[in-house]
């Protein structure tokens, strides 16, 4: 690998360079305000209220053994549905993310079209307030678009933002930087769950939040309102947040030579491409992270879902394991932050990667009756306090070893692609990590829905996930960076 090291120096990607002064700290802040804009749609939507909903009452059967009658219409079950259409989210984002990235790079500022996603991605949360219970197959396709078209504009919002981020401030402080970004998205996850327990959700049985209060709304509980507010909830949010990002950040970018012939996004795409051999430290990494991020995604997309099928949890058990989950996260970001910029990204990515191997491994070892696979527990008894059944702990437990280590995979990711990739195609080469993250993003939610449906079992199905991280972790080996010896 010593000669693809001298290539990768010879290509722009070594980190010698010292890169750009820091922009004031209001640009900073602004800048990390995007990941605490989106996150809602990531922690209410995607991973602990809105899915395990869609699986549980809106197509009312979370495991794929079965079809669902309903008159002369026929429904895929929840688990299964939400799985395929986070595949299609993730093939739209990998057919589309390098493209915008190569036409960004050479077309001016790219906050405009960050600005366009926006309304994109405004539109589908709001589409989620449709999902009434046992809904009509019509209308559980409306559902679905509107999660694709969100996950859609909000991933690649996140091209643009990246590539942002590596003009502000030194290479050196890359890491600590993107890991800050993360936990203050994880803030953001953490606070806005806080609001709907506390203000906007009554706790099931009841009449008040889990903080006594009347809820602000008057939300019907026989439609599920509470649940289905949390789209529209993540709407307003973003819309409110995102101001600071476009008033304060810098679009700052690597000039290009003025000799430099300019071409089509295709062709500048194309280019990019084929120049990845020259730098095979960046290809190897790019090819992990693409495997690895579709273990991620399942954890994220079925963990709450498993969680709520395995001991019955409703909105309240959901909203306090999604708090516990997103402090645990926000502080393994911060903490990542600061060991990336010390031992390098790398490092980072493989320790954190093998933990979330043994937090898989732990989670799936629990069912209603046992924990480590054999051990045998009593089963969580139906009204009785959240997390007081063992098995209930001891899922906690290995899920919190999971948000612990997943936010510092994520940022440091983020931080040595920046740190890899020419600074004068850095959004091309965000666009090329989001593809690595969505290309075969598809095929970890495909494995985990088809699995479930050919067995029957949430268990079985869910095992695909470790040997996404596994493979990720042995590619990472060969990962070769010039800022530290790892």
């Amino acid at each position: 690998m010593a000669t693809g090291a001298a290539g990768e120096a010879a290509n722009g990607a070594s980190t010698a360079t010292p890169g750009p002064e820091r922009a004031p700290s209001r640009a900073l802040v602004s800048w990390m305000l995007f990941d605490w804009a989106t996150q809602p749609h990531y922690t209410l939507v995607q991973t602990f209220l809105f899915a395990p909903y869609f699986a549980n009452a809106i197509v009312q059967n979370p495991v794929c053994g079965t079809l669902i009658a309903e008159g002369s219409e026929k429904a895929a079950c929840g688990q299964a549905l939400w799985g395929y259409a986070a595949a299609v989210a993730g093939l739209l984002i990998a057919v589309l993310s390098p493209f915008l990235g190569a036409a960004a790079d050479g077309r001016g500022a790219r906050k405009p079209w960050m600005a366009a996603l926006s309304l994109v991605f405004l539109s589908g949360l709001s589409a989620l307030w449709l999902g009434t219970p046992g809904a009509p197959l019509t209308t559980i396709l409306l559902v679905l678009a509107g999660f694709v078209v969100a996950t859609l504009a909000a991933e690649l919002m996140s091209v643009f933002s990246n590539a942002i981020m590596t003009g502000l401030v030194p290479r050196s402080e890359l890491g600590r930087l993107s890991g800050t970004g993360w936990a203050v998205g994880y803030f953001g996850g953490l606070v806005s769950l806080a609001l709907v327990a506390g203000f906007l959700v009554p706790m099931p049985g009841a009449t008040t939040t889990l903080l006594g209060l009347d809820p602000l709304l008057n939300l019907d509980a026989a439609s599920h309102q509470s649940d289905r507010i949390t789209g529209p909830f993540a709407a307003v949010w973003f819309a409110i947040f995102i101001i600071p990002f476009f008033l304060f950040v810098p679009d700052r970018r690597t000039p290009r030579s003025p000799n430099e012939p300019q071409h089509s996004a295709a062709t500048e795409l194309w280019h990019t491409i084929k120049s990845l051999p020259s730098m095979p430290s960046l290809m190897i990494f790019l090819i992990a992270r693409m495997i690895f991020t579709d273990g991620l995604t399942a954890i994220f997309a079925f963990g709450g879902i498993y969680g709520a099928s395995v001991f019955g949890w409703g909105p309240l058990e959901l909203g306090m394991f999604g708090i516990v989950l997103t402090l645990v996260g926000a502080f393994g970001a911060l903490i990542g932050g600061r060991l990336d910029d010390r031992f390098g990204p790398k490092t980072v990515i493989i320790v954190a990667l093998l933990a979330l191997v043994a937090g898989a491994v732990g989670i799936l070892s629990v069912d209603k009756t046992h924990i480590l696979f054999t051990t045998e527990v009593a089963e969580k008894v139906t009204g009785s306090k959240p997390f007081s059944a063992a098995g209930e702990q001891v899922f906690l437990a290995f899920a919190i070893l999971v948000g612990l280590v997943a936010a510092p995979v994520q940022a440091a990711s983020r931080s040595l692609l920046a740190r890899l990739a020419p600074a004068e195609k850095i959004t091309q080469y965000f666009g090329l990590f989001a593809f690595s993250g969505k290309v075969t993003a598809f095929l970890a939610p495909f494995a985990v829905a088809f699995l479930t449906q050919q067995t029957g079992s949430q268990r079985i199905g869910m095992s695909a996930i470790l040997a996404f991280l596994l493979i990720g972790v042995v590619l990472m080996l060969f990962v070769r960076t010039k800022s530290h010896a790892s």
